[in-house]
């Protein structure tokens, strides 16, 4: 968000915490990109702040809900309500003071991903397909308005290859499921309850290699049953997908755009590694 709307945001979930009687003086932003997060103190709970646009809130609350119920490694909800506070929705979750210089190990990650999945299987929630994803980001590429700066052989390369690892990995035949949608180490919190998963918004169905292709390499060494062949074809569709973002004249990811030249170079390497 830029700063006039981080500013309206931050007020937005100080609003949201007094309506549940929590004391809201101070706001620390924690990430922001087309969501903002908050550490709002002295009560110490953390705020998702999002356009009122943003259609995920609710999906992200209801599936954060019924994972804790299960005991599923998620980190939990300060309130199942979702504010609406005129432009903005926010949400309210538990602050967890992060381990200092503590990363989860290859056998941690790969373990709290199967446990979230396992109980991802026992919750019952509409969701959008994952296709779905790849849908929005094909249209992205179609729309030299929103990707301006994107070059013709670029685009068409992109265009091209979301088109055929979509069908690749559409008919491979594996069951699907509920799924994270982004269990990348960024949507990991280490804790001491342990690892515990974030950010739900982005949840989807399809293959539980959709979600191990987030994870860094090494952790599908450690995740049982995997179909490798579909983990490559689902790891370079990622990269297509969040590549074609970084082009998006409205993204406000930090330092995107460099993102976006780096990750087609990769991208072409992949795809020619791929088909050599």
């Amino acid at each position: 968000m830029q700063e006039h709307e981080t500013q309206r945001a931050t007020r937005a979930a100080m609003s949201s915490a007094a309506r549940l009687g929590l004391t809201a003086h101070d706001a620390a932003v924690l990430h922001n990109s087309n969501t903002l997060t908050l550490r709002l103190q002295p009560c110490d709970v953390l705020a998702r702040v999002a356009p009122a646009a943003h259609q995920c809130a609710q999906l992200e609350v209801d599936v954060a809900g019924r994972l804790a119920e299960v005991g599923s490694p998620v980190a939990a909800l300060a309130s199942p309500e979702v504010f609406d506070e005129g432009d903005y929705v926010v949400t309210l979750w538990t602050y967890y003071e992060p381990v200092a210089a503590r990363s989860p190990s290859s056998v941690e990650y790969a373990g709290a991903l199967e446990r979230l999945h396992t109980g991802m299987r026992k919750v019952d929630l509409p969701a959008p397909h994952f296709t779905d994803r790849v849908s929005a980001a094909q249209a992205l590429v179609a729309d030299k308005a929103r990707t301006p700066e994107l070059a013709h052989l670029d685009r068409a390369f992109l265009a091209g290859t979301l088109d055929r690892l979509r069908r690749a990995v559409s008919v491979s035949g594996r069951p699907e499921q509920l799924l994270h949608g982004e269990p990348h180490p960024g949507n990991l919190l280490v804790t001491r309850n342990g690892p515990l998963f974030i950010d739900f918004e982005t949840c989807c169905r399809g293959p539980v290699e959709f979600d191990v292709a987030h994870a860094p390499d090494e952790v599908a060494d450690h995740y049982p049953d995997i179909d490798h062949q579909l983990l490559r074809d689902c790891r370079t569709l990622v990269l297509a997908v969040i590549t074609t973002w970084r082009w998006d004249r409205a993204d406000q990811f930090p330092d995107g755009r460099r993102l976006g030249v780096e990750w087609l170079s990769q991208l072409r390497k992949t795809t020619a590694d791929l088909d050599g």
